[in-house]
Parts: C-alpha cells; sequence; structure tokens
C-alpha cells in the first residue's frame, strides 16, 4: 500500500474542541478533571491551548454520570460558540467593582432561576412561586433560559436604570442589590418628596434561589468559560469585571446550592489579582491548574491515532504502546547526529513557550501539520508503506513547525500582546539569545531598565532567562525570522547547542 493513502485515513482530530466531534472518546483525564467532577475544584486556570474548553465540553457530558455530582446540575452560563454572551456589558458605561458584583449576581439569580422555573414549570413548589414573583417584580423572568438571552435582558434593564425616564425614579446601579423599576406620578405640592426606590438585598434574593434548589435537593454548577475572551479590547472594563467576578465567586458560598465554576487563562488571572485581592487564599484553596506532563501528551496524541482503525490495522499497531506507536509514526530523529535530541524531544523542545509550558494544542496542530506536509510530499514522490521506514519524514516535521511558528506569532502571540506587539517586532530578523546590552540596543531601553522593560515579554513566555541571558523560544523563531545565535559577542566558550 502506498503512503499517501494511508495517511488519508490517519485523522488526528482538531485542535481546537469546539470543532472535535470525537473529543469525548480520546480526552485524556487530567487532574484538573478529577478534581472538578470529585467537586474538589470551582476555579480551572490553564495557559491558552491546555484545554480548558474540551474540559469543559467532556464534563457537560458526562457530569450526569458523575456519583460525586449525583444532585448537581451543570448550567452553561456563557455561549460555548459565536458571539461573547458578556461583551454587550463592554459597550456600556464602566462601573465600579461594586456595581459588577451587582450585575454578576443578578445575573446568576437570572440565569438560574429561569431554568430551574422551566425545569419545574408544572409542578412549582411553594418557594419557587416566590422565587417566580422575585424574577417578575424585577423585570428578568423569561421563558427563554439561555445564557445570551438572559444577559441581554439583564443588559437592557441596567441600561434602563442608567438612563430613566423623566416620569421613572431615578435609579441607578447600586451596589447593595438588585433596585426595582416602578414607575412614578408626580403631583405638585407645596412639599415635593421622592421615594427612595425600592431595592431588594442580593442575600434575599440569592436565598430564595437557594431554598428554592434545596427544597428538591438540587444544586446549580453554573460554568463560565472564555472569560478571556469576554471583554477583549475593553481595558477599563476587564479588570473590575473580573475582579467582581472572584468577589461574586466568593460571596455565593453563603448559598451552597449555587456553585460557580470558573474556566480562566493563568495570565488573566495574574492580571486580576494583581495589587492584592482580599481572601484570596479562599480562591486558591478550590483552584487547580492545568498541567500536562510529557507522558499525558505522547498519551493524547496516540489515542487520537488509535481512533483511526483502519489506520492501525493496516500499520499493524494494534494493542501496541503509545511509544511504540509513536515510533511507528515518527523518524528517530529530526536532526541526524549522536548530540541531536530523539524525535520526541525535539518536538517537546519546540511547541514550549519561554515558561516550559507545552499546551496539547501545539502539539495536536503540530502533528497535523507534519501529517499535511507528508501528504504533499507523497503526491512528489510516491512511497510505498514499510514496516522498517516511519510514515512521517523528519522534513515534513521541519516544515510543521516551521508553520506551527507562524501561526503561534500570529493567533497567539502577536494577537494578543496589545502594546506589547512593536517591542516584539524589534527582535523579528534578529538572533535569537540577547544579554542586557543586545536588548538595551534592541528595544532602546537604558540598560539599567532592562529588565523591568523585559518583564512582560518574560510573563508572557516570549522569552526565557538561561543562565544569565535571555532566549525567544524555538516555538516563535520561525514565524518571526529568528535565527540561531547570539545578538552580542560571544565569550570565548563552546556555544551549547539548544
Amino acid at each position: 500500500m502506498e503512503v499517501k493513502p494511508l495517511l488519508r485515513e490517519l485523522d488526528l482530530g482538531n485542535s481546537v474542541a469546539e470543532f472535535d466531534e470525537a473529543l469525548d472518546r480520546y480526552f485524556v483525564e487530567t487532574e484538573a478533571f478529577r478534581a472538578l467532577t470529585l467537586d474538589k475544584a470551582d476555579v480551572i486556570a490553564g495557559e491558552k491551548g491546555t484545554g480548558k474548553t474540551a474540559l469543559y465540553r467532556v464534563f457537560k457530558k458526562r457530569y450526569a454520570s458523575i456519583p460525586a455530582l449525583k444532585y448537581v446540575e451543570v448550567v452553561t452560563g456563557f455561549n460555548p460558540a459565536g458571539n461573547r454572551v458578556f461583551q454587550r456589558l463592554a459597550q456600556e458605561t464602566p462601573l465600579s467593582e461594586g456595581q459588577y458584583v451587582t450585575v454578576w449576581k443578578t445575573y446568576l439569580l437570572s440565569l438560574v432561576g429561569n431554568w430551574l422555573l422551566e425545569l419545574y414549570e408544572s409542578n412549582l413548589t411553594e418557594r419557587m412561586r416566590r422565587l417566580d414573583s422575585l424574577l417578575v417584580e424585577v423585570g428578568l423572568r423569561s421563558k427563554d433560559d439561555s445564557a445570551e438571552t438572559i444577559f441581554s435582558k439583564l443588559v437592557n434593564l441596567f441600561k434602563r436604570l442608567m438612563r430613566p425616564k423623566s416620569a421613572q425614579v431615578s435609579l441607578s446601579v447600586s451596589e447593595t442589590g438588585i433596585p426595582v423599576i416602578a414607575p412614578k406620578l408626580e403631583f405638585e405640592t407645596e412639599h415635593p418628596t421622592e421615594d427612595s426606590p425600592e431595592i431588594i438585598p442580593h442575600e434575599r434574593a440569592l436565598g430564595e434561589l437557594n431554598d428554592a434548589l434545596e427544597e428538591v435537593d438540587l444544586s446549580a454548577g453554573v460554568v463560565l468559560d472564555r472569560l478571556d475572551e469576554a471583554f477583549q479590547g475593553f481595558p477599563d472594563v476587564e479588570v473590575p469585571a473580573l475582579r467582581s467576578l472572584l468577589r461574586t465567586y466568593l460571596g455565593l458560598l453563603a448559598f451552597p446550592r449555587i456553585r460557580l465554576k470558573l474556566f480562566v487563562r493563568n495570565d488573566l488571572f495574574r492580571k486580576v489579582i494583581q495589587g492584592g485581592f482580599v481572601n484570596l487564599t479562599h480562591v486558591n484553596a478550590r483552584k487547580m491548574e492545568i498541567i500536562w506532563e510529557e507522558e499525558d501528551l505522547l498519551n493524547l496524541f496516540c489515542r487520537r491515532v488509535r481512533e483511526s482503525e483502519s489506520f492501525i490495522k493496516t500499520v499493524g499497531l494494534v494493542g501496541r504502546t503509545d511509544r511504540e506507536i509513536f515510533d511507528q509514526i515518527f523518524p528517530k530523529q529530526i536532526d541526524q547526529g549522536l548530540r541531536k535530541p530523539t524525535t520526541w524531544s525535539w518536538i517537546m523542545s519546540r511547541i514550549r513557550d519561554g515558561n516550559g509550558i507545552k499546551p496539547p494544542r501545539n502539539l495536536i496542530d503540530l502533528t497535523i501539520k507534519a501529517k499535511e506536509a507528508q501528504i504533499r510530499s507523497e503526491e512528489r514522490t510516491p512511497r510505498e508503506y514499510s514496516h522498517e521506514r516511519p510514515i512521517f519524514e523528519a522534513d515534513s516535521v521541519r516544515r510543521a513547525h516551521r508553520a506551527l511558528s507562524e501561526q503561534r506569532v500570529n493567533d497567539t502571540l502577536l494577537a494578543e500582546a496589545a502594546d506589547l506587539v512593536p517591542m516584539i517586532e524589534r527582535f523579528r530578523g534578529g538572533k535569537a539569545e540577547h544579554n542586557e546590552g543586545s536588548l538595551s540596543a534592541s528595544l532602546e531601553v537604558p540598560e539599567p531598565d532592562v529588565r523591568k522593560a523585559i518583564k512582560p515579554l518574560l510573563e508572557m513566555g516570549f522569552l526565557e532567562e538561561v543562565g544569565g541571558t535571555f532566549k525567544v523560544p524555538m516555538l516563535y523563531r520561525d514565524g518571526l525570522e529568528i535565527t540561531q545565535g547570539k545578538a552580542f559577542e560571544a565569550e570565548a566558550t563552546e556555544e551549547e547547542p539548544d
């Protein structure tokens, strides 16, 4: 059999969880996933591409069969695909943190409350009827309990509060509760007065919801993901809105039937808590980070390969170990030589960023691109398949890495660097290794200020400090046309290979 049709039988899935139909079958259960299913974690943190959305999707699908979650219903509090639910909030007048707390608590009350009332529509309990009346009173009762509809209804309510008509009580978004909009008729009197608008305290409203859930022995786990996209492009809103979300999480601990599950990127979490955050230890106590060991990544790749049953049978890999599968597909080395790394080590060094993070998305994309490059090679020069030769050739893997580097530079590094883009662009076409002197010259920053200037680049993983010098990781070099070597005069010592 020729290699080209064999390669077409190999389906490695998709690196984007939303588009991967077979995700559940080859999902790797990390410690973060296990902590979530055992109800030992509420905040799931990870770098971009480490599988937060994949974890959510599998959790959403499997939770009903997990013993520890027998009486928990998962309620999706965001839009898994398409429009970002919370972006409308960013387009309104910025609020204080306390006011954003009111927005979040009101949203959760409305989302879970409407979901519960629709679930028991024909058999409402006494407490559910009280909850129903409360939602009607504040103008948030909805027959459509989707996250997008509920949040749109909420934003419209607060827009009315911020821009009241003259015939209404002048209202604003309070920090203590949910305002009730009521019409006001004005009469001429000798001593005109204006009644204060009625406010329903958060504790009362959420208490009504908690009681209604307790009455039917249910808990609602509200999942919020895509938070890094929620307020993208609105820095004045992003930090206060997300800090208030963490404050809301802490406030909900008083209502055990309402559980908030947050999926957040590490860099965003660090930004939100920067400068201090009261009771951060309480958040960290229920926070779990997604960490991928190299063995997990190898297993992830091989699980995807095993899904292609025809390919596995033809190549003779049925029942083989992960390492045997990898070694049959890839060559032993990409670059030949006694001191050169094995292919697996080569790949691991090239999908990592400056913080040592190896996102599974990078591995999946690299292998998919290697397959595509190999198919193109087979179209030029067809080969017969032989057990004695690997399916992927070294040159196809090199080409795949160059394509991956260009993709990550554009869709991750520059796309999210914001004000740091001009600084990063100064590295384009240069050398990979710098000292403080060469950085001072390249960035036009006084040498004493270099470390302060490059701190954001180190934090985002674009640079890493190695033995007193600073290197651009290989993940980003090809995409920025950066070549190996020193940007400063080297001392008379042998340069260590990357």
